[in-house]
């Protein structure tokens, strides 16, 4: 399957029938991804789907070599999405799937209070200066305001929606890390935490470990135990709101600057210290494996400085 360019208004994904599949064009279509909506677009705005070169209805039975077209039109710029001019620092692009390194501070989606500001708002204004035909903004995986690293952006609706099959399937792979705080002991180097996780009875913002939460599963290893606090690798295995800083606050090792979540304020790390420093993932149309990785930013390296001097002191006391 390719997505091939035809001027500013229509994309073409391709795949032959390389073995003999008695089903029906319809049924190929939903297997690969391609929903009853972006079907009706198809249909009304302009684009089509070819047998063979030939236009086909969505009963035509396919056979071995079939040679299948859907020529979607683009999505344009009709959205609410404020455009940004601040730049944006890309991890990775193609036609398909945008990576770009969030700053801490700056938020996944637009509010009442900051309009203007979010990243979507600074990707619009991306899409805007490359003069890109769509520019519908499609978030796959979101952080929280004052988390850094590592965001996913799909270019086209297509091609959020098999990020999220693969969201579904766990096929795409988070990495984070974190430091927690200096009070931290944890079982093990190794372990994970699976605790349900729900709202706190008294906030709309805030959650909690509890028996009437959703299933909640979170993978870690502890890298390395510094004098103030633990270098931590973490992986998701679901998707809930806060779930990291929940997880590690319920193990009373709450995250450092996490002060939502108790954690230990720090004169470097002025925020929840949590960075998506890895995305993995098999790309849906090339079927490519990518692994894309968003380096320590700046706070996160001055931290680890600071603690592998004091190290270095400990170590030579000890020497002594």
């Amino acid at each position: 399957m390719k997505k091939l360019e035809l001027g500013l208004c229509i994309v073409i994904y391709e795949w032959y029938l390389e073995r003999d599949q008695d089903m029906l064009l319809r049924t190929f279509l939903k297997e690969q991804g391609v929903s009853r909506k972006l079907l009706t677009k198809v249909r009304h705005y302009g684009g089509k789907v070819c047998i063979n070169g030939q236009e086909a209805y969505m009963r035509t039975h396919l056979k071995e070599g079939d040679f299948i077209q859907l020529f979607v039109p683009d999505e344009g710029e009709h959205e609410t999405t404020v455009p940004s001019q601040i730049p944006i620092k890309i991890l990775y692009e193609d036609a398909h799937f945008l990576v770009v390194d969030k700053p801490f501070g700056v938020a996944s989606i637009p509010s009442r209070q900051q309009p203007d500001m979010s990243m979507a708002n600074r990707v619009k204004g991306y899409y805007q200066s490359q003069n890109y035909p769509d520019q519908i903004i499609h978030i796959v995986t979101r952080l929280d305001r004052d988390t850094t690293g590592a965001m996913l952006f799909a270019k086209s609706k297509y091609a959020h929606a098999l990020m999220d099959k693969q969201l579904q399937n766990k096929t795409l792979e988070k990495i984070y890390y974190t430091i927690l705080t200096d009070t931290a002991i944890l079982p093990s180097e190794h372990g994970y935490i699976d605790q349900p996780i729900g709202r706190t009875e008294d906030s709309i913002i805030t959650r909690m470990v509890r028996e009437d939460g959703k299933p909640a599963l979170t993978e870690y290893w502890v890298e390395h135990s510094y004098p103030d606090g633990q270098l931590v690798r973490v992986k998701l295995h679901t998707g809930r709101t806060h779930q990291i800083r929940v997880h590690f606050a319920y193990m009373q090792a709450p995250l450092l600057g996490d002060s939502l979540y108790n954690g230990r304020l720090d004169a470097t790390i002025q925020r929840q210290a949590l960075h998506c420093k890895e995305l993995s993932f098999i790309h849906p149309i090339t079927k490519e494996p990518l692994h894309i990785v968003s380096e320590f930013p700046e706070d996160f390296q001055n931290w680890l400085g600071e603690q592998e001097v004091k190290e270095g002191r400990e170590n030579a006391r000890t020497t002594i």
